[in-house]
């Protein structure tokens, strides 16, 4: 999942982050309107966390180029403004959850994932492919079973493919959407995940490699 966290209040905008990759999200932030136009354009999020007063362009109006997208992310508006007043003038705008601080950051976590599961291409909460089950939500992944014991990236990567079956998915995707927009193109650190990943599945092998396409699993 990949989310963009748009917050002028560095501080707060860090913790937010930092707190969403613990989760294996793919997180990146934007601390000003303009430069969250300019991601939004260039990159596709599942998720956008939209503070509403925002310097360059105001929340609101970011919100609405949000919602006319084709391919667009859903909206979580966060905002110090909490009044029901202000909340339905904020789901009037588009977006499809509204939070005001402060806020409790596991109920943020839990919105973020409802958001995301809501979202028009957004595939069934636990997905079933090869034996494998894998809940987003409680992050419990099984084989045949048998629970299986993932790092946060190796969590999200097989998250990423089983959402992709029977399709492959390539280094440079796993990159946007498990990382973020700092990951190094040039790094191994896709092809040492996926090395961990497939040695906890355990066997019989179920992630394939293409080269110059990319990894996939599908049923057995």
């Amino acid at each position: 999942m990949r989310v963009l966290v748009v917050e002028d209040a560095r501080a707060l905008a860090e913790v937010i982050v930092e707190g969403l990759r613990d989760q294996g999200m793919a997180v990146d932030a934007a601390f000003d309107g303009l430069e969250a136009a300019a991601k939004i354009g260039a990159n596709a999020y599942d998720v956008v966390v939209l503070d509403r007063d925002l310097p360059g362009i105001h929340g609101d109006t970011l919100c609405q180029l949000i919602t006319e997208r084709d391919q667009r992310a859903m909206v979580l508006m966060l905002t110090a403004a909490g009044s029901p007043s202000d909340r339905v003038s904020g789901l009037t705008l588009g977006a499809d959850d509204y939070l005001s601080k402060p806020f409790h950051f596991p109920e943020l976590v839990l919105r973020v994932h409802s958001l995301a599961r809501r979202r028009p291409a957004a595939r069934a909460r636990t997905l079933r492919v090869a034996g494998i089950e894998l809940d987003p939500l409680r992050r419990a992944v099984t084989r045949d079973g048998r629970h299986l014991d993932l790092s946060v990236k190796e969590f999200a990567v097989l998250e990423v493919l089983l959402n992709a079956s029977p399709g492959f998915v390539s280094t440079e995707d796993l990159l946007e959407q498990v990382w973020d927009e700092h990951a190094d193109p040039f790094t191994n650190t896709v092809t040492v995940t996926i090395s961990r990943l497939r040695r906890k599945l355990g066997s019989p092998p179920v992630v394939s490699t293409t080269p110059n396409v990319g990894y996939r699993i599908a049923d057995l």
